[in-house]
């Protein structure tokens, strides 16, 4: 039985307002590995510190040192394809901002409780009024630096409606369309200030790489320092390699949606057997382990594939924390929940998934038999390459984000390893501890 987590302040004079806490007897997630090491964070700057420089060179003691009992301290968990949870969909529109904002908070709260501590708020393919109505309250939210608004979102994944509408999966084809016109035809879909310059709300776009217009789309969206992800797509090998020339960084749940690998035309997972030269890259690619969108040695096989590229993402739906039903989902569409498995009503068509980012972590390392470093590395500091934010995210490096989580590591009742969620730590701030809430 491993020992409760203690805390005790250093400091009388400031025991009513901890800023510095210390974290000993601790395992460290640093650099593909789990180190013996302590660590130490600022609330007021909401940022990992130097602890040698702390300590020795401003001679600051920790208003709080917690004793972890040996329990993996990792940075928070970063999900880049979440669809929406607990009954709210990112992509419906408001009645009024009022009440969007009050259910996109409660949402950013509620996902805490789950490890993660940034994400993109993904929507899916709509008309381009939806867009205008809710990309603005999705863009990044940390500049505030604001630890109880909950998870940050690091800017919207708009999912969509550049895809091909033979691998559209439940996305209405109605909506769907190509970039013709390139950037052009994205700025009458998302609006103009989408991509304004300095307060664009868009992270990251996925589009299907053999529609007219996409390559250059794709060439204009990098220098916007927008992201590309392909996918929703029945492109060749060839076309997908043309959209990794072009920028395109980045795979939408491989293998779902897609053209299925073929010996004579692999198709996008044949990017990942790219032999690795200077000046290629292969790209980060997101994989839903919940079991149903793909078989366990097919998430094996892509991990061993390109290990570095690998980020779990849960797909998830406003359905997850939801019962078991049928449910309105966008255009006129509903959802058909049973257990963790979601379809489009009268259909056998899988619609994103109903499980956490800790739940996929955990079926990862069931069926892979990685590490907790390596497992806890695919939501962490990949994620955090991928977009271009490994300074800051997905780390535990001094100058940081203070965004953590403390995991106890267990064997489930089949034997097989397990992590749980014990305590989630934004920007220097505990926000939820599970001891207080099973008491």
């Amino acid at each position: 039985m491993p020992s409760a987590i203690r805390s005790h302040s250093q400091s009388p004079i400031r025991r009513f307002r901890t800023r510095i806490t210390k974290f000993t007897n601790c395992r460290l997630l640093k650099n593909g590995s789990l180190v013996k090491e302590d660590l130490w964070i600022g609330a007021d700057s909401g940022k990992i510190l130097d602890g040698q420089d702390v300590f020795f060179h401003r001679q600051t003691a920790p208003d709080q040192v917690i004793d972890l009992g040996g329990r993996i301290l990792s940075p928070g968990f970063i999900d880049v394809q979440l669809n929406g949870a607990f009954g709210f969909n990112f992509s419906i529109e408001p009645e009024n901002s009022a009440t969007y904002v009050k259910e996109l908070t409660r949402i950013k709260k509620s996902l805490v409780e789950t490890g993660v501590t940034s994400f993109l708020p993904t929507t899916t393919s709509q008309r381009p009024e939806t867009y205008h109505k809710v990309l603005r309250f999705l863009g990044p939210s940390g500049a505030q630096r604001n630890a109880n608004d909950g998870a940050e979102s690091l800017g919207a994944h708009c999912e969509g409606p550049f895809i091909n509408p033979c691998r559209n999966g439940i996305h209405s084809a109605s909506v769907l369309r190509a970039p013709a016109n390139g950037l052009e035809d994205l700025i009458a879909c998302y609006g103009q200030d989408a991509f304004d310059q300095h307060t664009s709300p868009i992270k990251l776009v996925t589009l299907a790489p053999e529609l007219p217009g996409s390559l250059a789309t794709i060439a204009e969206l990098k220098k916007r320092n927008i992201i590309t992800s392909i996918g929703h797509s029945a492109a060749t090998y060839e076309e997908a390699k043309d959209a990794v020339e072009s920028g395109a960084s980045m795979i939408t749940h491989l293998f779902n949606a897609m053209s299925p690998l073929h010996h004579r035309n692999p198709g996008m997972f044949g990017l990942l057997g790219q032999a690795s030269v200077p000046g290629s890259q292969k790209p980060f690619f997101g994989i839903i382990a919940d079991g149903i969108h793909l078989h366990s040695s097919v998430v094996n096989i892509a991990w061993n594939a390109h290990p570095d590229g690998f980020i779990l993402v849960t797909d998830a739906m406003p359905l997850v924390g939801m019962p078991d039903g049928v449910y309105d989902w966008t255009n006129g569409d509903r959802l058909v929940k049973n257990g963790h498995i979601l379809t489009l009503e009268g259909s056998d068509k899988l619609a994103g998934s109903s499980i956490t980012l800790i739940e996929c972590v955990n079926n990862f390392l069931k069926w892979s038999g990685t590490s907790f470093a390596q497992a806890l590395g695919t939501v962490t500091s990949t994620p955090s390459r991928m977009l271009g934010l490994e300074n800051c995210k997905g780390t535990l490096e001094p100058d940081a984000d203070a965004d953590l989580v403390v995991l106890e590591d267990a064997i489930d009742a089949n034997g097989s390893p397990k992590l749980q969620v014990e305590q989630v730590w934004k920007f220097g701030q505990c926000l939820f501890d599970a001891s207080s809430h099973s008491e």
